[in-house]
């Protein structure tokens, strides 16, 4: 009798655990599917036999997602979570930011080392592989496992309150390194473009003045230089330090509409006057802070429906090659995930995080197994290498798909 008792509680042991691991897997791959299907209907509503999302629709779309959407949630999301002690606790999110992207352009330098990409691509491969999406599709993931009620984070409000909170506060330090050390490093080659196999294109660089859109840093366009040392030295007299640190750090290229947004956000969630006047429920400009996430909450779906869009040119028009492309593809989603999780399993063990915060641990390391990031794309596309950043990010989301329910099953077994 003993003997059967057992048998009925190791088989229903069995089926519990069966039923958790099904659990898991469903909570990790349905984000997944959720965001797989509007960006294919983002693909559908782009491609010629609807052709409602056409390219000049895509750009609009693109440009009302980053003014105006994602800094409305920005700013409502991260200003009603942070505090000042909030964002002494939260200081090793933009460091693991910084971190995920020296690891990753280490793995990146490797691995074109190794499969050496056609030229002038080196440091292309680097940037593909190094630089992850730490902004919209962890929002999008975040979103969509916290709807469910299901997830493991508890409240559904809460979740998605924290969960975007946590990754608008490492989009400031995202935003500098793309507008610093992505846009340097996507350079031109010396011959003035990336397309130096059409003999069309002029072989030596072209002046500042003449300089294609392509060529143009985002949001500014360079002046020329001064025809006299002379009125060089008169307009620095004129303009002091703080022109000069802001023409030479390009703060007019980093300070973007989301980083404004997190920067407000954070200066003046801070402050406990201004959160009592502009972010609690009974505040008399909460309607403002409504607004914005009525604003905030259609931003899903439109960088979706975009980024679906934008993927429309993508197969067949890089000259990377296959072998230079599946490099990338595999060192972003599968070598720099585990270096990622050893950075923040790291800092957990030496207390760097706060104690039993598992959204913030989930944060973190979906910061390293995201797929390359989109402006590192719209960079590129600036820098003239568009076509070839277009193909990269096709087929790294298309796999990503796959690779990103793997490791969140990962981190959801780890954290719980």
């Amino acid at each position: 009798m003993a003997a059967v008792e057992r048998l009925l509680l190791a088989q229903q042991n069995t089926a519990a655990g069966g039923e958790s691991v099904l659990g898991s897997i469903e909570i990790a791959v349905m984000p997944i599917v959720k965001v797989f299907t509007m960006c294919a209907l983002g693909l559908l509503m782009a491609s010629k036999y609807v052709d409602i999302l056409h390219a000049s629709g895509r750009k609009l779309l693109n440009g009302l997602v980053f003014t105006l959407l994602l800094p409305c949630l920005i700013f409502s999301q991260l200003g009603q979570a942070v505090t000042l002690q909030k964002m002494l606790d939260w200081w090793f999110i933009p460091v693991n930011v910084v971190l995920g992207s020296i690891a990753g352009s280490i793995i990146g330098f490797v691995v074109a080392t190794i499969i050496r990409p056609p030229y002038p691509f080196f440091k292309f491969t680097i940037i593909q592989i190094g630089i992850g999406n730490i902004g919209n599709v962890p929002l999008v993931l975040i979103s969509a496992l916290c709807r469910d009620q299901s997830n493991p984070f508890g409240d559904s409000e809460q979740c998605s309150k924290d969960g975007t909170a946590y990754i608008s506060f490492g989009q400031w330090v995202g935003a500098i390194i793309l507008y610093t050390y992505v846009f340097n490093m996507l350079a031109p080659p010396p011959e003035g473009t990336f397309d130096i196999d059409n003999e069309s294109v002029p072989l030596k660089s072209t002046p500042i003045g003449d300089a294609t859109p392509e060529q143009i840093p985002l949001l500014a366009r360079e002046e020329g230089v001064s025809s006299t040392s002379q009125n060089t030295s008169k307009k620095w007299e004129i303009k002091g330090l703080p022109a000069f640190l802001y023409e030479k750090l390009k703060l007019k290229q980093v300070l973007q509409p989301p980083i404004i947004a997190s920067i407000l956000a954070m200066t003046l969630g801070a402050v406990p006057f201004f959160k009592q006047l502009i972010f609690t429920p009974d505040a008399p400009l909460f309607f403002f802070t409504d607004s914005c996430m009525i604003l905030g909450e259609a931003m899903i779906p439109c960088i979706l429906l975009a980024l679906g869009g934008n993927l429309i040119d993508g197969p067949g028009s890089s000259k990377l090659g296959f072998r230079t492309t599946a490099a990338i593809i595999f060192a972003r989603l599968v070598l720099v995930p585990p270096v990622g999780l050893g950075i923040v399993m790291l800092a957990d063990k030496f207390g760097f995080l706060p104690p039993d915060d598992k959204m913030f641990r989930f944060v973190l390391l979906l910061q390293h197994s995201m797929p390359t990031s989109v402006l590192a794309g719209a960079v590129a596309s600036l820098r003239g290498c568009g076509r070839d950043a277009a193909a990269v990010l096709f087929w790294v989301h298309i796999f990503a798909i796959f690779s990103m329910a793997v490791w969140i099953i990962l981190f959801l077994y780890i954290l719980f």
